[in-house]
C-alpha cells in the first residue's frame, strides 16, 4: 500500500470528511475549509492541470505568502501527477525569474504578495499563471474558474517519484534546487509525529514561509501525518490576534522572533517588575498562564527555533516563563529532520541529539555528516554538486562544523565557510561569538568578521530598545559585554572592536535571506574596504 503526504489526506478526507483541515482570516473572519471542503477544490484543480496536459513529471511553481490556498495547491500538483516548486514571496524579480527558468516550471500560482507589481514581468509569457481567489492578483486564469471541473481519480505517488524541489535561500552564492521525494517527506512526516508526541489533531498556526524547509516539514507535513487543521496569519498586524485566537500546539520561529516577542513584553512590564512578580510563588504561575496565552503558546507542546543560534540567556529568560524553546537542527537537504530535544532531556547551548533512526558522526576535519531515510535525490541538474555532498558511504555533509559530547548532544560550531583568517593567520568560527553577543538585547542582528586585520571585529545593528538608548549608553553597553566576552575567547578570537552600522540588514536590500540569515558575502563586499580604518580606531565602540 502506497504511503505519502497526499495518501493521508486521502485518509482524512474520507475518515473525517467534516473536520476542518484549513483555516483563513479575510477582513476579520476565518474562512474554513474541511477535509471533504477541501478535497473538491483540490480535484477540481489537479483536473484543470491535468487537462493542460503538462509532460509526465512536470514542475509547477507556487508564489505566494502562506495561506490556504498555498496548500490546496501543493497538494493539487500532487493529485495531477506534477512536482511542485514553492518560491520565496519576498524574492526580487531577478531571483524569483531564476528558480522559474532552472525548474524549468510550466505554470506557476500566483496568491497573496507584497511586491507582484516588481515581480510579475519576471514570470515568462510560457508559463501559465493561475491566481488565488480573495488574495491574489486579478489576472489570468483564475482559481474559482477551476470549481466546476470534473473531479480527477485519486493519484498515488511511489515513494522513489520526486515530490518537490524547494531551492536554497542562498546565503552564498546561486540557490540549488533541492529534490525531496514523496518516500523522503513521507519517512518525515511518520517520524516527526512520534518524536514530537503529535499523535492526533491539533491546532496548527503558519506563517513561517511554506517556501522553507522547516514550515513544510514542521506544519504542513506534520499537520497531514496527525489529521490537523491549519490556521493563517491575516496579516502582519493582525499576527498577534491570530496566533492568539489559534493556540497552536506547535510554534516555531527563528531567535529575532523570540527576541521581538521578549522585546514586547518588557515594553510592557519592566525586567525588575517582571522578576519580583516571578518570585511570589502564588502571583508566578498566574503570570506565567497570562504570558503565555498573551503570545499564543498556552496549548503549545513543542516551541521550536532553528535556522539560526539562540543565545542560551534567551532560552534560559523564556524558561523562566514556564516556556521551553527547543533548539532544533536540520537542512532542506534532510527534510529539515536531524537532531531535536528529546522530552525533558536537554542541554542549553546544544541542538539535541539525532533523532529516531538519524544516523549522526563528525569528520575527521569536525565536519557533521547524517544520514537518514529523509535525504534529498540531489540537486537539481547538477550531478556533480550532488556527488560533492555525500561520502562514499552515503553520509550527507552539511556543512556545518560541531561537536558531540559523550551522551550525543550536538553543539554547532558553525558553518565551514563562514570561517575566516585574521592577519595572524588564525582561523576564527564567528557563529558561537555572535551567538553569545545577541544575548545583550541592545543588539539586534550581529556579523563577526575579520578579513585584512589582526583581530576580529563586530558588526552591528541595534535593536528597538537599543536605538532608544543614546551614544554613550550604548558605548557602556557594548563596552561591557565586549569586556565579559573576550575573557571567555580563545587569544585570537577576542574582538577589537564594535562598529555599529547605519542601516539595518533587511530582505529588501539584499542582506538577509527569506529566512532572516544574513548573507554575509554580500555584507563584506559592502564593508570590506572600511575594517582596516575600524579596526584603527581609538574607540571600543565605533560609528559607521
Amino acid at each position: 500500500m502506497n504511503s505519502s503526504p497526499l495518501d493521508k489526506f486521502y485518509q482524512w478526507e474520507a475518515a473525517t470528511p467534516n473536520k476542518i483541515f484549513l483555516r483563513q482570516p479575510i477582513d476579520g473572519k476565518w474562512h474554513e475549509y474541511s477535509f471533504a471542503k477541501a478535497g473538491e477544490e483540490i480535484r477540481s484543480m489537479a483536473t484543470g492541470l491535468r487537462q493542460m496536459n503538462f509532460p509526465a513529471g512536470s514542475t509547477i511553481a507556487i508564489l505566494s505568502k502562506n495561506c490556504a490556498h498555498w496548500i490546496m495547491a501543493d497538494l493539487a500538483i500532487w493529485m495531477a501527477g506534477y512536482i511542485s516548486v514553492p518560491i520565496y514571496p519576498s524574492l526580487s524579480a531577478a531571483a524569483v525569474k531564476y528558480v522559474l527558468d532552472h525548474s524549468e516550471a510550466k505554470a506557476i500560482f500566483v496568491g497573496k504578495l507584497d511586491d507582484y507589481g516588481n515581480q510579475k514581468p519576471a514570470i515568462p509569457e510560457s508559463v501559465i499563471k493561475i491566481t488565488f481567489p480573495f488574495y491574489g492578483p486579478k489576472e489570468a486564469l483564475r482559481w474559482n474558474d477551476f470549481l466546476k471541473k470534473n473531479s480527477i481519480q485519486s493519484f498515488h505517488p511511489t515513494a522513489d517519484s520526486l515530490a518537490t524541489i524547494i531551492y536554497s535561500s542562498g546565503t552564498t552564492g546561486t540557490p540549488k534546487g533541492v529534490m525531496l521525494t514523496f518516500g523522503a517527506l513521507d519517512f518525515l512526516g511518520k517520524s516527526a509525529v512520534v518524536s514530537f508526541g503529535i499523535d492526533k489533531a491539533h491546532n496548527f498556526f503558519s506563517y513561517l514561509p511554506l517556501a522553507h524547509i522547516a514550515e513544510r516539514a514542521y506544519i504542513e507535513m506534520v499537520a497531514l501525518y496527525s489529521g490537523s487543521a491549519i490556521a493563517f496569519s491575516e496579516s502582519l498586524e493582525k499576527f498577534p490576534q491570530n496566533l492568539g485566537e489559534v493556540q497552536p500546539v506547535i510554534f516555531g520561529g527563528v531567535p529575532r522572533i523570540y527576541a521581538k516577542f521578549q522585546e514586547g513584553i518588557l515594553s510592557k512590564l519592566s525586567q525588575k517588575k517582571l522578576d519580583r512578580l516571578l518570585s511570589i510563588p502564588i502571583v508566578k504561575s498566574l503570570i506565567r498562564k497570562l504570558i503565555q496565552k498573551k503570545l499564543g503558546l498556552s496549548k503549545a507542546k513543542i516551541v521550536g527555533c532553528g535556522a539560526a543560534p539562540i543565545p542560551v540567556s534567551l532560552l534560559e529568560w523564556y524558561k523562566n516563563l514556564g516556556i521551553k524553546i527547543q533548539e532544533l537542527y536540520g537542512m532542506t537537504e534532510n527534510c529539515g529532520y536531524c537532531t531535536g530535544d528529546h522530552g525533558s532531556d536537554f542541554k542549553f547551548g546544544t541542538v539535541g541529539r539525532a533523532w529516531k533512526e538519524v544516523e549522526l558522526k563528525l569528520s575527521g576535519e569536525g565536519e557533521i555528516l547524517m544520514k537518514s531515510n529523509a535525504l534529498m535525490k540531489g540537486y537539481f541538474k547538477d550531478p556533480e554538486a550532488t556527488n560533492s555532498v555525500f561520502t562514499s558511504d552515503g553520509f550527507f555533509k552539511t556543512g556545518d562544523s560541531g561537536t558531540i559530547d559523550k551522551e550525543g548532544f550536538l553543539t554547532l560550531v558553525g558553518r565551514l565557510k563562514d570561517q575566516f583568517k585574521t592577519d595572524k593567520g588564525k582561523f576564527v568560527a564567528p557563529a558561537s561569538i555572535e551567538m553569545k553577543l545577541l544575548g545583550n538585547t541592545d543588539i539586534e542582528q550581529v556579523s563577526v568578521v575579520g578579513n585584512g586585520v589582526p583581530q576580529p571585529i563586530a558588526l552591528i545593528n541595534l535593536s528597538v530598545t537599543g536605538k532608544k538608548k543614546t551614544q554613550s549608553e550604548i558605548i557602556e553597553s557594548i563596552t561591557v559585554t565586549l569586556s565579559q566576552l573576550n575573557p571567555t575567547l580563545e587569544t585570537f578570537e577576542r574582538l577589537a572592536k564594535a562598529v555599529i552600522m547605519k542601516k539595518d540588514w533587511s530582505i529588501a536590500n539584499g542582506l538577509l535571506t527569506p529566512t532572516l540569515k544574513v548573507k554575509r558575502n554580500e555584507v563584506e563586499k559592502i564593508h570590506l574596504k572600511m575594517y582596516p580604518t575600524w579596526y584603527k580606531s581609538k574607540s571600543v565602540v565605533v560609528w559607521e
